[in-house]
C-alpha cells in the first residue's frame, strides 16, 4: 500500500511477519480511529502539519503500544489545530485504554489534557499531582507561576497582626483563618514579621467600590467571555479577571480585594508554600 500514510505500512511500522489480513485491519482501524481514511492515496508531501501529526499517531497506534511517548507533539502546530487535536487526543487515549506520556513546554495542554501532571524545574520534579491540586496548592513559587493563564500573582509582603502587608506600597489586605492555618497548625505566630510572598490567582481578585486598596488600571486584555486586567499599585502589579461586562479604560482608578480564602503564602527565602514547608 503505497499511501500518504506510509508510518502505517507494514516495513515501516514494525508488522513484517504478520499475517496481510491482520496488518491491513490494524492500518485501517488506525485510519478510522484518526479520520485519515480519505488520506491513504496521498503522498507524504502533499500532508499539512496536522496531517502529518496524525501519521506520526498512527505509526505508533498499529504497533499496540502499551504506553505511548509524546514529545511535544503539538508545537508546531497552529493554535486551532493544537485545540482540536487535544481533544482527539484525550478521546484516543480513552479508547484504546492505553497511558500517554506527553511531554509538553505548554502549561494549558498539561493542564487540560493530563489525569496527572508533573512540573520539571531544571531537569527535576518539582511537584506531581492532578491538575487542580497543583492548580490551587502549588508547592513553590516556581509552579505558581508557571500553572494557569495567566499566572499566579505573587506579590513580596509581610503578615502582620494578621494581615497581609505588601511590600514596598505597604497596602494592606485581610487574611482569613484558612489561609493563615496549614496542617491544622495555626502558623501566623510563627511567620509574622517574616518575609513571604503572597499568591493570589487572578480570579480571586476582584473590583468592588468600598474594597481597601486603590490602584490604576495599567492594562486591559479583552477575551471575549471575560477581561484580564492589569492593575497598578505604586511599582507593584498584579492581574484580575472580570466578567467581559466591566467597564473600565487604561489609567482609571478602580479600588479592588482578595478573595482571603484562596491566599497561598511562600517563604521569601526558599519559595516553598508555607503549607509543602516541613
Amino acid at each position: 500500500m503505497c499511501v500518504a500514510l506510509s508510518a502505517l505500512t507494514p516495513s515501516s511500522s514494525g508488522l513484517t511477519g504478520g499475517p496481510d489480513a491482520e496488518i491491513k485491519d490494524r492500518v485501517a482501524r488506525a485510519a478510522r480511529t484518526l479520520r485519515i481514511e480519505h488520506l491513504l492515496d496521498r503522498k507524504t508531501d502533499r500532508l499539512s502539519g496536522g496531517e502529518m501529526q496524525r501519521v506520526s499517531i498512527g505509526r505508533a497506534i498499529v504497533r499496540k503500544p502499551r504506553v505511548f511517548l509524546m514529545d511535544k507533539p503539538l508545537s508546531a502546530l497552529d493554535a486551532k489545530l493544537r485545540e482540536a487535536l487535544r481533544t482527539e487526543l484525550k478521546n484516543l487515549q480513552m479508547q484504546l485504554g492505553a497511558t500517554f506520556l506527553f511531554v509538553t513546554h505548554d502549561q494549558i495542554e498539561a493542564m487540560s489534557m493530563g489525569d496527572k501532571v508533573g512540573v520539571l524545574n531544571h531537569g527535576h520534579i518539582v511537584q506531581t499531582g492532578t491538575p487542580q491540586e497543583i492548580y490551587n496548592n502549588p508547592r513553590d513559587t516556581y509552579v505558581a507561576s508557571f500553572v494557569g493563564s495567566p499566572p499566579m500573582n505573587l506579590i513580596d509582603g509581610r503578615l502582620v497582626n494578621d494581615r497581609a502587608v505588601m511590600a514596598p506600597m505597604n497596602f494592606e489586605l485581610p487574611l482569613t483563618i484558612g489561609a493563615k492555618t496549614f496542617g491544622g497548625a495555626r502558623t501566623s505566630g510563627a511567620t509574622d514579621g517574616r518575609p513571604l510572598v503572597f499568591g493570589i490567582r487572578p480570579e480571586d481578585v476582584y473590583l468592588e467600590s468600598g474594597a481597601p486598596v486603590e490602584a490604576r488600571v495599567h492594562d486591559v486584555e479583552n477575551h471575549g467571555v471575560e477581561k484580564i486586567l492589569t492593575l497598578r499599585v505604586g511599582d507593584t502589579m498584579l492581574r484580575a479577571t472580570v466578567p467581559a461586562r466591566t467597564d473600565v479604560a487604561i489609567e482609571q482608578p478602580v479600588r479592588f480585594a482578595w478573595n482571603p480564602d484562596k491566599v497561598v503564602m511562600f517563604d521569601k527565602g526558599s519559595g516553598v508554600s508555607l503549607r509543602h514547608a516541613g
